[in-house]
């Protein structure tokens, strides 16, 4: 008898919960993924109005052979605020070992922050996934309390 009573009971509070605990909590969430997807629309217009070309690359397969080591660390440290006497760019012809092409190069930041340095490293890389960062040398100028000189050696696969 009990049985009788007591599922039919919990079958009608079932629509009755639905209606009004999960349904609520799905408008709120629904609510909160929306904000989320404005502020984070907002966020991707101002990246591609400073960046425009970074569309271009999105394919992790698609090799860009225009790479050159001279316009890219120009291109990346007037980002940073490197001024271009700040900064020398040595770099070795293209190789090809075991069927790979690549191509070292030596950058030397001559004096700059530390703050300046870390922006500079971190939008290279991320710019250009196939360039890595093999070495980094720190010397700290004398005198001057955040000056640095920086030497970074880099390889990148074609």
């Amino acid at each position: 008898m009990l049985y009788y009573i007591l599922v039919p009971c919990l079958a009608a509070l079932w629509p009755l919960l639905v209606g009004v605990v999960y349904l609520s909590a799905a408008k709120h969430g629904f609510e909160d993924e929306k904000k989320a997807y404005n502020e984070a629309e907002l966020k991707i217009a101002a990246i591609l109005a400073l960046d425009p070309t970074r569309l271009e690359l999105s394919d992790p397969n698609q090799t860009d052979e225009k790479f050159d080591y001279a316009t890219t660390v120009s291109g990346v440290a007037r980002r940073c605020n490197i001024a271009p006497t700040d900064y020398t760019v040595s770099s070795k012809p293209v190789r090809t070992s075991g069927g790979k092409k690549s191509q070292n190069a030596m950058v030397v930041l001559k004096q700059v922050d530390i703050g300046s340095f870390a922006e500079f490293l971190s939008q290279i890389q991320l710019r250009w996934a196939n360039l890595q960062c093999e070495s980094v040398t720190l010397t700290k100028k004398k005198g001057l309390p955040d000056a640095w000189k920086v030497d970074l050696d880099f390889k990148y696969y074609y």
